[in-house]
């Protein structure tokens, strides 16, 4: 075999395990329910001088889901909820989101919610170990990880965890 042929071989294999990497990784990531949630500075609309189109790629977005990083959120003693999609390239994001503003009425006051956008907040989805979207996770007012999901949820699915989520704070 000529040396150009095993080296062509040897680059495929390297190119095959660099690619595959990330299968080795727990197909939940490694930030796990019942763990603190990292606290972490992201972008909130004062920060882009209230230009919602420097925070998020959402067609329709709710001024109420970045008014907060997560940091900021995480100190205010409420449960929070918090989005990770990125609606400019994902329609299931776009669909997940609208149903986030109804909820966003039903516990106003009660939850926090934020969304995190991949093209804004990277550092956000690299923090909670998120690979693809949407994701969601919970977080307890005590700054515990109660619930994380990957993909689109349905309406009564995020009621039941966010009404468990406030039980846990009130009980």
């Amino acid at each position: 075999m000529s040396r150009n042929a095993v080296g062509s071989r040897l680059l495929v294999i390297v190119c095959c395990l660099f690619l595959t990497a990330g299968c080795l990784l727990p197909p939940d990531g490694v930030l796990k329910v019942g763990t603190i949630a990292p606290e972490i500075e992201t972008k909130t609309l004062s920060d882009v001088g209230g230009d919602l189109s420097r925070i998020t790629s959402y067609r329709y977005p709710d001024e109420r889901m970045y008014e907060l990083s997560i940091k900021e959120a995480l100190s205010m003693g409420k449960p929070i909820l918090v989005e990770f999609a990125t609606p400019g390239h994902c329609t299931v994001c776009d669909k997940q989101l609208q149903m986030l503003k109804a909820l966003m009425v039903k516990y106003e006051g009660e939850v926090l919610f934020l969304h995190m956008d991949q093209y804004y907040n990277p550092e956000a989805f690299i923090s909670f170990d998120v690979r693809g979207d949407p994701w969601t996770f919970v977080i307890g007012a005590d700054r515990v990880v109660q619930f994380k999901r990957a993909g689109r949820m349905l309406y009564k699915e995020l009621t039941t965890v966010i009404d468990k989520a406030l039980a846990v704070e009130q009980g």
